[in-house]
């Protein structure tokens, strides 16, 4: 199974700070600025292992994107994680109703984040 994580995200700290955590724990990171950008990544990098999808995007939304990469027979499987701010009663809910495998909200605890990749990738 893949290390490698693409991260979809539209605010580069974030991107950063992910990137920075998960490599120290031996994870590969990718990452893309907009849900477009995150797509075409997706179909053109073999060996992506897990998706880190903000939800909250400008122009193409995460539960659009997720809609979009579950469409595609290759991906009906891939574990995607949903990264958003929206921690309110019922959040992780519509999360998981789009097609998302695990839901985190921001501020990010890195301890639960690794537990759901360590589920999805070990």
């Amino acid at each position: 199974m893949s290390k490698k994580i693409l991260i979809i995200d539209d605010d580069s700290k974030n991107i950063f700070a992910l990137n920075a955590t998960l490599k120290t724990k031996g994870y590969q990171c990718l990452a893309a600025a907009s849900a477009q950008d995150g797509i075409i990544l997706l179909k053109n990098e073999p060996g992506i292992g897990v998706v880190l999808m903000d939800m909250m995007m400008p122009d193409m939304d995460g539960y659009e994107a997720i809609e979009i990469i579950r469409r595609d027979d290759a991906f009906t499987d891939l574990p995607i994680i949903a990264v958003t701010a929206q921690a309110m009663v019922g959040d992780k809910e519509k999360c998981l109703a789009a097609g998302a495998s695990g839901y985190v909200s921001k501020p990010i605890d890195v301890d639960i984040l690794l537990k759901l990749l360590g589920q999805y990738l070990n």
